[in-house]
């Protein structure tokens, strides 16, 4: 235990480190109010026409079962439109596959896409959106994988004239390793507790990128995909602009899954201080006031500073229940997260990880993105050196394959 600090200084660290643990009460308060809501709640029977809007580059360890689910949708009337980067992505000999295994789907594939900024994936989504066929929009990444209710649910809303966008929580598949199954564990153990408190506390002001559903309506008043096509958060920011636009952006009982592919330590420390980088320059204040729901740093500093050792024990056993406690509702009960509920013995790890991560974002402005270094303003991505010319100044569709 530390004695060296004066007694006022020390009381007041004491008082600030049960913050977290707080916040773990609360966040778990909120993951049991909206599951427990939304899985009593009838949605109406609405299933408008839908187009499903895949940007996709290259393919991962389950990228044909991903594809796949969104061919063997419960729902009467939709169509899938894929974009890629370019004819030789590694995603077009499964796109094509797809077609031929599922006739009864319309698919059609676009190669490439006009450069509006230096996010890559908001150049196809503009393209695809301008091809689409209806008016509500399906906006998905192409590591998603959903379940056969998953367009019913997330197009029900949109009975309500003022819904604006529906997005989903979502759970990991995560091969055998270190970095993936942290990076999974992390999601949906911390993250969704810090989406469903904010939904608690002043509504959903945002959305999560792995599923965006909105209108071409909606993209209209926010001025267009392209407003966004400079922006690293651009999830974040088409939910913000709907919000503020006057939409009502819903979170969905229905989560859907995302993959997290094995990656080296190396290759996980650059993808989470990227990440955390890129959170602080566009959201500091937030940032800043995630350290208070950081649990182990603020559980070890105050078993330092107790005035006993029961005191002590008393900080470190807290954060230890109840922080597994938040994990276990808000990821394996509320989400169903298989990856978290095999391994919620890795949660304090995260953790630890995860404070030195927050740690290390401030060592640097700059964030590295598809080979290129960018520094932040006002959320937009700058590049540091000029970017390379796009190789495809205009989309085109591939071989005629929409059925």
């Amino acid at each position: 235990m530390i004695h060296f600090l004066p007694a006022a200084i020390r009381d007041l660290l004491l008082l600030a480190a049960v913050a977290p643990l707080a916040y773990y009460v609360l966040s778990s308060a909120a993951a049991l109010r909206f599951f427990l809501r939304e899985r009593k709640r009838l949605l109406p029977a609405f299933t408008p026409k839908l187009s499903l809007l895949k940007p996709v580059r290259g393919v991962d360890f389950a990228s044909y079962e991903n594809f796949a689910s969104f061919c063997r949708q419960d729902y009467p009337d939709y169509e899938i439109l894929f974009a890629v980067n370019d004819e030789n992505d590694a995603a077009l000999p499964l796109i094509h596959r797809l077609i031929a295994e599922f006739p009864e789907r319309r698919i059609r594939i676009f190669v490439g896409a006009p450069q509006l900024g230096a996010n890559k994936k908001i150049n196809k989504l503009v393209r695809l959106a301008r091809e689409a066929q209806h008016e509500i929009l399906v906006l998905t990444d192409g590591d998603v994988r959903v379940g056969p209710q998953y367009l019913r649910e997330v197009a029900a809303p949109f009975a309500d004239s003022s819904t604006g966008a529906v997005t989903s929580l979502y759970r990991g598949v995560a091969e055998t390793n270190l970095g993936a199954e942290l990076e999974a564990v992390g999601a949906s153990s911390d993250f969704f507790a810090g989406v469903l408190m904010a939904r608690w506390m002043e509504g959903m002001t945002f959305a999560l990128g792995a599923s965006i559903v909105t209108t071409k309506t909606w993209i209209r008043r926010i001025g267009g995909l392209q407003r966004i096509a400079n922006m690293h958060s651009d999830d974040y920011e088409l939910g913000y602009r709907i919000a503020e636009a006057g939409g009502s952006v819903v979170l969905s009982r229905e989560p859907v899954w995302t993959m997290y592919p094995a990656q080296s330590l190396g290759g996980f420390w650059d993808h989470q201080v990227r990440w955390a980088r890129t959170v602080r320059l566009c959201r500091p204040l937030s940032y800043v006031g995630l350290l208070f729901t950081q649990g182990l740093p603020w559980a070890i500093l105050g078993a330092s500073l107790a005035h006993s050792r029961s005191l002590s024990a008393a900080y470190l056993l807290g954060y230890l229940i109840l922080r597994l406690m938040m994990a276990y509702i808000v990821g394996v009960w509320g989400v169903g997260d298989e990856v978290l509920r095999r391994k919620l013995h890795l949660v304090p790890l995260r953790d630890a990880v995860n404070f030195v991560i927050w740690l290390a974002s401030f060592a640097s402005n700059r964030i590295s993105w598809g080979g290129s270094e960018f520094t932040m303003d006002r959320g937009c991505m700058v590049a540091v050196s000029p970017l390379p010319p796009a190789a495809t100044p205009e989309a085109k569709p591939a071989a005629p394959v929409s059925r």
